[in-house]
């Protein structure tokens, strides 16, 4: 007995050609837009995670110079031949600058830490016996939003019965918080004496493209961090 086979020779029709071809397409552009979406995501985490670092890389440097004020004092404080930041040579403090001062091997170290608006960078100085080292001002930071110093305070300068070696309760709320760190202007007028430092700092991400959406994903990062000067909380200063 033979068995004939019977096959359909005609092949397949333009339409079902053009309609494996659209399902095909649409199938390669979902794919792609999966690609994008995730090529994106990642180029705005890894910038995140960037600046964070960096903010926290240089705030860690900030505040281990702040934690050194006044150690080995007792040193007549030193008189740079140019003023860092509008008060400098008075000696007093800023909303947007910081002086700090600590002997090492009898040699006093003056360290500013400032914003330098034109180039929005966190900036380190470094004058020893009032002398400026080679290689300062030097960038810490790039793409600096703000700088901003606020303090805590133990009664008024000077031997009085108003210091006890901790922070005042700026606003008597009966704790010690964010809102007992005051501004530069109050320090100032009331004379007040420094045991503390609250630094914000905010940074934002190297600029993608000035046309690319994704840097506009990613927001400025702010990182803020409050320390006692240990080495001014231990005694009464005049």
């Amino acid at each position: 007995m033979k068995i004939h086979l019977s096959f359909n020779k005609r092949g397949i029709t333009l339409i079902e050609l053009l309609v494996a071809f659209v399902i095909g397409a649409m199938v390669v552009a979902g794919i792609y837009r999966i690609f994008v979406a995730q090529s994106r995501a990642y180029t705005v985490q890894d910038q995140v995670v960037e600046v964070q670092q960096n903010i926290r890389s240089g705030m860690e440097i900030l505040l281990k110079y702040l934690r050194m004020a006044g150690y080995n004092g007792n040193r007549t404080p030193s008189r740079l031949l140019t003023s860092i930041f509008p008060g400098d040579f008075a000696f007093n403090v800023s909303d947007d600058a910081v002086r700090i001062e600590y002997a090492i091997n009898g040699q006093l170290n003056t360290r500013v830490f400032f914003r330098n608006a034109p180039t929005a960078e966190l900036m380190e100085d470094l004058y020893i016996d009032g002398i400026q080292q080679p290689g300062f001002p030097t960038a810490l930071l790039g793409n600096v939003n703000a700088l901003t110093f606020s303090y805590g305070v133990d009664g008024r300068a000077g031997l009085d019965g108003t210091q006890d070696g901790t922070l005042d309760d700026f606003n008597n709320d009966g704790n010690i918080d964010d809102a007992d760190f005051v501004p530069a202007a109050t320090v100032t007028a009331g004379n007040l004496n420094v045991i503390g430092v609250r630094v914000l700092l905010t940074a934002r991400p190297e600029t993608l493209n000035a046309q690319d959406d994704r840097f506009k994903m990613v927001q400025p990062r702010t990182l803020v961090s409050a320390i006692t000067i240990r080495n001014l909380c231990l005694f009464k200063t005049n």
